[in-house]
């Protein structure tokens, strides 16, 4: 049996949300799963993620193989980046504290630019949206009222 890291969807017709699950190859998309690692929303402007990075990690070291979506929600959480360090922990690279080290200074640094993202998209958002009790002015075509 070869176990798969992939989205299940559920929602309602054009407004997706998905399950991150671990399910057999061989079932079909929406069915019988094994472990349910999260959720990935993508109609939020950044998409909203929720995953267990310690239950991802260890399906991915059992030998679990994600789907492409699912390949780059986890590189996107850093659990593809924390399997990277704690392979080198194992070869000998360097020690636990120092991977540690990395991973929490790749975190920061990504939340911030995330939050930078977000921030982004609620100033274009208002931006948009025009200022209540105002009517947008009406274009005249060839004022044909004015006949007369």
């Amino acid at each position: 049996m070869s176990a798969k890291i992939r989205l299940q969807r559920h929602g309602s017709k054009k407004r997706p949300f998905y399950f991150i699950v671990v399910a057999d190859s061989r079932a079909p998309r929406d069915g019988k799963f094994i472990q349910k690692l999260g959720t990935y929303n993508p109609l939020t402007v950044p998409a909203t993620i929720q995953l267990d990075r310690q239950k991802a990690l260890e399906w991915l070291n059992k030998g679990a193989t994600p789907t492409d979506t699912v390949r780059r929600i986890l590189s996107f959480k850093g659990v593809l980046f924390l399997k990277h360090l704690l392979r080198g922990v194992g070869l000998g690279l360097f020690d636990e504290a120092a991977a540690m080290e990395k991973f929490t200074k790749w975190t920061t640094e990504h939340d911030a630019q995330v939050k930078r993202r977000q921030e982004e998209a609620q100033r274009q958002k208002r931006a948009r949206r025009i200022t209540p009790g105002r009517r947008p002015e009406r274009k005249a075509e060839g004022d044909a009222g004015s006949e007369g």
